[in-house]
C-alpha cells in the first residue's frame, strides 16, 4: 500500500474515493499488497478472498454507501459472509474446509455501506483466549513486538489493523475481546452496548447476550461511522439496545459537558496490576483533568464481587458445550475430544455437568450485578476510567494450553480480563484507547465505561483524547 494510503483511516480513505482521487479497485489493490507484504511476518489473515474482492470493488454494482470501495477484514468467528469459510480457530472445520451459505445481518450490512471484503482474520478457538494462538492455524504476531502476543479474541483483526492491512476490521467481544487487543496494538477498541448490532440471522445472542460484534479501528471518528453503519435492530433480535438521538458520527468533536469520572487503578477483587498499566491509565486521568473533567479515586464496589467471574465461567462453559453440538450438527457427527483444544474440551465437560437450574441461577446472578454496577452510574457519576488489562501483551507460547492442565492458561490469562469481563455481564458500552507505551515499546490501553446505551459520550470524549495525546503520529514497524 502506498505511504499515503496506508496512513489514512477509513473515513479518509471513503472521502478519497468520493472525490475520485482514488478508485476503490486500487484501495483493495493496495490493501492486498499490504496484506502480502505484512501478513507473513503478524499471520493476521487466514484465508483470502483476493479475486473475489478485486472483482466486486470494480462492479458498478458496488454500493453506494458511506464506506464504497474500502477494504475490511472479517474476524473468522461471527461476521459470516456467503461462500467464504468460517471456521471459528477449529481444526475440525478447518478440515472439513466449512462455508458459511449466506451472510450475517450484519456482514450484510457492512456490504451495503460498500465496504469490500478482503478475507478473514486469525481467532483462537471459538474465541476462548485473551491471545490468539490456535492449534488450527498458528499464533498471530504482535506488529509492535514480533515476540508478543496481539491479544484475543480478535487478535487477529488488531494486528491486521495495527499492520496497515486494512484501517478496521471486524471483530467480537464476550469478555475483552475487542478492547484487550485493540490495547495490546495501539487501536481503538469500542465494546457497544448490548443487543447495539445484531447476530442474526443465525444467533440471537452468544455467550448468554455477553458478546457483541463490532470491529477495532485506527480512530475515534472510524468506531463512530462504524457504529451507525451496523446499528439498529434486525427482524427477529430477540432484544436491541436503545436508539440514539443522533449519527454516531456527529458525536466525534462535539465538546461534552464536564463530567465527574471515577477511577479505578486497582484490580477488582483484589488482582495485582502492573505498574505499566497504571501508568496508562494515570496518563489519562491528566487528559481528562487537563480537559476540564473531574477524576476521583471511586468505583462500582459491585465490581469486586467474586462470584461475578463464577457466574461468567459458568455462562461461557455451557456456551462453548452448547457450541461444540451445533457445529457437530452441521458437521453431521458428535465431536469428541480430538476434534478440539484441550482447554475447549475441559470447558465444554465442565458445561455439560452444569444443570439447568445452575446455569439460570448464574444468569439471575448476572441480571442482579448489572443493577449493582449501574446504580453507581445513577449516583452521580458519569464515566468510570480503569486500565484495560492488568499486564502488558504478554509472549508467544505464554498461555499455551495443554492436556496435563487444560484450564491454567484460562486462570492465567485472568489479568487481561480483569477490567473489561464485567462490563460484558452488565451489557454497558466501553471502549480501550491506545494512550501509552512502555519502556519495551508495547502498547498499553485505557478504558473508559459509560451508562447503558450512552456510546455518544463515550465517542465525545474519546475524541477530546484523542486531540490531546494523538496516537496516530506512532506506528508499528513492519
Amino acid at each position: 500500500m502506498s505511504e499515503d494510503l496506508f496512513r489514512l483511516d477509513a473515513v479518509a480513505q471513503a472521502e478519497r474515493v468520493r472525490r475520485g482521487q482514488v478508485s476503490p479497485r486500487e484501495l483493495v489493490d493496495a490493501a492486498i499488497a499490504r496484506i502480502e507484504k505484512t501478513n507473513p511476518a503478524v499471520h493476521a489473515v487466514i484465508h483470502e478472498r483476493f479475486e473475489r474482492a478485486r472483482a466486486e470493488a470494480a462492479s458498478p454494482e458496488l454500493p453506494d454507501g458511506p464506506f464504497r470501495g474500502v477494504p475490511i477484514l472479517m474476524k473468522d468467528i461471527g461476521g459470516q459472509s456467503a461462500g467464504d469459510p468460517h471456521h471459528a480457530g477449529m481444526r475440525c472445520l478447518r478440515d472439513a474446509r466449512w462455508t458459511e451459505g449466506a451472510d450475517s445481518f450484519f456482514t450484510a450490512k457492512l456490504r451495503r455501506a460498500g465496504f469490500v471484503i478482503l478475507g478473514r482474520t486469525n481467532t483462537p478457538e471459538l474465541a476462548l483466549m485473551a491471545t490468539t494462538e490456535p492449534d488450527a492455524y498458528g499464533p498471530t504476531r504482535n506488529p509492535w513486538s514480533l515476540a508478543h502476543s496481539a491479544g484475543g479474541s480478535s487478535g487477529g483483526a488488531a494486528a491486521a489493523v495495527a499492520a496497515g492491512m486494512v484501517a478496521v476490521a471486524h471483530a467480537s467481544d464476550g469478555g475483552g475481546s475487542i478492547r484487550i487487543p485493540a490495547a495490546h496494538c495501539a487501536l481503538v477498541g469500542l465494546k457497544p452496548t448490548r443487543g447495539r448490532s445484531s447476530f442474526g440471522p443465525g444467533l440471537g445472542e452468544r455467550w448468554g447476550g455477553f458478546s457483541v460484534e463490532f470491529a477495532v479501528s485506527k480512530s475515534v471518528r472510524d468506531a463512530a461511522a462504524l457504529l451507525d453503519v451496523v446499528n439498529g435492530p434486525m427482524p427477529g433480535d430477540p432484544y436491541f439496545a436503545p436508539p440514539p438521538e443522533r449519527p454516531y458520527a456527529q458525536e466525534v468533536g462535539a465538546a461534552p459537558p464536564r463530567l465527574r469520572i471515577g477511577l479505578l487503578q486497582r484490580g477488582p477483587r483484589g488482582l495485582a496490576v502492573h505498574e505499566d498499566c497504571v501508568a496508562a491509565v494515570y496518563a489519562t486521568a491528566r487528559a481528562l483533568e487537563g480537559l476540564g473533567h473531574s477524576v476521583e479515586e471511586a468505583h462500582p464496589e459491585a465490581l469486586d464481587e467474586p462470584k461475578a467471574v463464577a457466574s461468567f465461567v459458568v455462562v461461557v462453559s455451557c456456551s462453548v458445550a452448547r457450541a461444540l453440538d451445533a457445529w457437530g450438527e452441521k458437521l453431521g457427527r458428535t465431536l469428541g475430544e480430538d476434534d478440539v483444544e484441550p482447554l475447549t474440551w475441559a470447558l465444554a465437560e465442565q458445561g455439560r455437568a452444569i444443570g439447568a437450574a445452575r446455569y439460570l441461577e448464574a444468569i439471575e446472578f448476572v441480571h442482579g450485578f448489572g443493577r449493582r454496577v449501574a446504580a453507581w452510574w445513577e449516583s452521580g457519576f458519569d464515566l468510570l476510567l480503569t486500565p484495560t488489562t492488568a499486564a502488558p501483551p504478554p509472549r508467544i507460547g505464554e498461555l499455551a494450553s495443554s492436556k496435563e492442565v487444560p484450564l491454567a492458561p484460562f486462570l492465567r490469562a485472568a489479568p487481561y480480563g480483569a477490567f473489561t469481563s464485567s462490563f460484558n455481564l452488565t451489557g454497558q458500552p466501553a471502549i480501550s484507547l491506545p494512550v501509552h507505551w512502555n519502556a519495551e515499546g508495547l502498547p498499553l490501553g485505557a478504558q473508559l465505561v459509560a451508562a447503558y446505551a450512552r456510546e455518544d459520550l463515550l465517542l465525545r470524549v474519546a475524541s477530546e483524547i484523542e486531540q490531546v495525546a494523538p496516537w496516530h503520529n506512532r506506528h508499528a514497524n513492519v
